[in-house]
């Protein structure tokens, strides 16, 4: 291996400038996502495979505004560029990458970088977005002052990084000399070098601007942030319908296939009433929670999220929340795991240990199977006065009904805490762009390849250990109910059924409850199972929705929405607080008043519907 070439390159850089874009442009789907050992910190490695041929290692590492480490993303980042993280050979180059239409702040972090004494090379991505707002870098003039090399960069135009890769192909640079001694001031020297090396007209961009006096207005700007999500459930719900079908027929046929041959008993059963009716009707919601995604990806990606975040401080803070809350929370409609990580952005603790503890009310995406299961069964798909659909107002409200109760609980925490000063918001707001599709589909993939591997592993084994569960024991000699009545699931259900009767629960649902505690989903795969054991399994297989329409009652479907609108049904949420706060008495705290609401919200949610039905 030649030492004189890099063969490592670790990309760091502020948030918002632009490093993911530039990542996924130069590794394509060679990547792949996993933590740090030891902690919960994303860590994304890919490859590149250069004009001469060579391949390149790219890690990119989570986005830092100082290298003296306040988040354990910061401090990750510092340990890799250092060669101290256990597990992760040292870089053998560091390309830090800077907005170009906003040197003033990522001009400070590369100078911390170049103190660390490594190879090194300046990337200054967004060129375009700079040179269309008038600002004129002399690139040559700031790389004869950094002694470092500056290349310019456009990420999200494949022709945007040729230069970059050009540079990448060649040997390291030499390591220059740190400017400054630790105890210089890094401000004074970003100054001194904004004015010898840049030319910027105005400080912000007048489209920015254009925008910003629209959608951060304090009335216009809530109305525009209220309609958009209104229409992404709206959009959830109506534009999956086609795809969703063409899943379950797949499923169904597939199913058909599968079961060819097979004479009925264990075999047969195990294929068709467990795996294809308990996983194939959690697959068939994928569609569904793609379309969310790439709302959310989109609006990050645009740098309109910041800008919700700003708009809703005022809001939040009534809760005892900060704007930068936002961020985490709206993660948190696609998996409270990732939002709950998210919140090391939040530097205040009280801020943060709140946010954490109310992230699981944000409705996740593994709800949606459930909700759309009941909405689709007991909702009719009417037209609201010829513009919206029944349903979807239905699942907004839902969604609604997690963030308010958030805001509840948030406005409760704060109120019981002893420090109850104010902290004041203060964020960097990126400038509007449009988002790359290269970038969206990638992290489409990835978000559905996280969700496929959840269907294949721990939904496809818990599948089949309910399945054994509602097979065996089989029934006694002479026996008159059906089969799952007097198997272990049966005989659990049954005793299950005393303690959610009060809420309407039956034993089925009861049932599916446990599993469901794994993953949410799940519970939308075990009532498949139960359904198709218990002698329903042709209408399981075309569809679960028509079979629960006509046995349950709809009192019985409202308090099953509302339950799971609190419940905290998912494992490896609890395990990420334990992660993150490192304390078992917490999790315990939020298991309780998770349970606890979930409980009384039902019971009220059953006994008003059956009051008025």
């Amino acid at each position: 291996m030649n030492s004189d070439f890099a063969h490592r390159i670790a990309l760091v850089g502020n948030p918002n400038c632009g490093k993911t874009s530039l990542f996924n442009q130069l590794t394509g789907t060679r990547q792949k996502v996993a933590n740090y050992a030891g902690v919960t910190v994303e860590r994304k490695e890919g490859q590149v495979t250069l004009p001469t041929g060579r391949t390149l290692q790219i890690l990119d590492l989570p986005g830092a505004y100082s290298l003296h480490s306040t988040s354990p993303d910061e401090a990750i980042t510092r340990a890799v560029c250092l060669g101290e993280q256990a597990g992760e050979a040292a870089p053998d180059l560091i390309v830090c990458v800077a907005d170009a239409t906003n040197l003033r702040l990522h001009l400070r972090f590369v100078l911390e970088v170049q103190r660390l004494g490594k190879p090194m090379l300046l990337v200054l991505n967004m060129m375009d977005a700079a040179k269309r707002r008038g600002i004129r870098i002399d690139t040559t003039r700031l790389a004869t002052e950094l002694g470092v090399r500056v290349v310019e960069c456009i990420a999200v135009k494949p022709e945007g990084i040729a230069a970059l890769t050009t540079v990448l192909d060649q040997p390291l640079p030499a390591v220059a000399p740190p400017l400054l001694s630790p105890d210089d001031d890094l401000h004074a020297e970003v100054r001194r070098l904004l004015s010898s090396c840049v030319l910027m007209p105005t400080q912000t961009d007048a489209r920015d601007d254009a925008l910003d006096r629209v959608l951060l207005h304090p009335v216009f700007g809530l109305v525009w942030l209220a309609v958009l999500m209104f229409f992404i459930f709206q959009a959830v719900f109506s534009w999956a319908e086609p795809f969703m079908n063409g899943i379950e027929w797949a499923v169904s046929t597939l199913g058909q296939i599968a079961t060819t041959g097979i004479p009925p008993g264990i075999l047969h059963s195990l294929i068709n009433d467990g795996i294809f009716a308990g996983v194939g009707g959690v697959l068939v919601f994928l569609p569904q929670i793609l379309i969310l995604f790439v709302f959310i990806l989109i609006l990050e990606e645009s740098g309109y999220l910041p800008r919700a975040a700003f708009l809703l401080d005022r809001q939040m803070h009534k809760a005892g929340l900060t704007g930068r809350a936002f961020i985490p929370l709206l993660s948190s409609f696609a998996c409270a795991v990732p939002g709950i990580m998210a919140t090391r952005s939040i530097s205040d603790p009280r801020d943060r240990l709140t946010t954490i503890m109310v992230a699981p009310l944000m409705t996740c995406s593994a709800r949606l199977p459930v909700y759309t299961l009941l909405i689709a069964a007991f909702i009719p798909a009417n037209s609201v006065i010829g513009l919206f659909n029944l349903q979807g107002i239905v699942l907004f409200l839902l969604y609604f009904g997690g963030i308010f109760s958030a805001l509840v609980v948030a406005t409760v925490m704060t109120w019981m805490q002893k420090d109850r000063s104010e902290h004041a918001l203060l964020m960097e707001l990126p400038s509007y762009r449009l988002p790359d599709p290269k970038s969206l589909l990638i992290g489409l993939q990835e978000r559905a390849m996280i969700f496929i591997k959840r269907v294949g592993g721990i939904i496809l084994a818990v599948t089949i250990l309910l399945w054994f569960l509602a097979t065996f024991p089989s029934p006694p000699e002479g026996a008159t109910l059906p089969a799952i009545n007097y198997s272990f699931a049966g005989q659990l259900g049954a005793l299950l059924s005393y303690v959610f009767a009060p809420i309407g629960f039956g034993w089925e649902i009861s049932i599916a409850l446990v599993p469901g505690m794994a993953a949410r989903e799940v519970a939308v795969a075990a009532l498949g199972t139960v359904y198709a054991i218990s002698g329903s399994e042709d209408l399981v297989a075309s569809q679960l929705s028509s079979l629960i329409a006509a046995q349950w009652t709809l009192p019985t479907a409202l308090s099953l929405l509302v339950w799971f609108i609190f419940a905290p049904q998912c494992l490896s949420t609890l395990a990420t607080v334990r992660r993150e706060t490192g304390s078992w008495r917490l999790v315990g705290i939020m298991t309780g008043y998770l349970f606890g609401l979930a409980y009384l919200a039902s019971f009220i949610t059953y006994r008003l519907a059956l009051y008025f039905s």
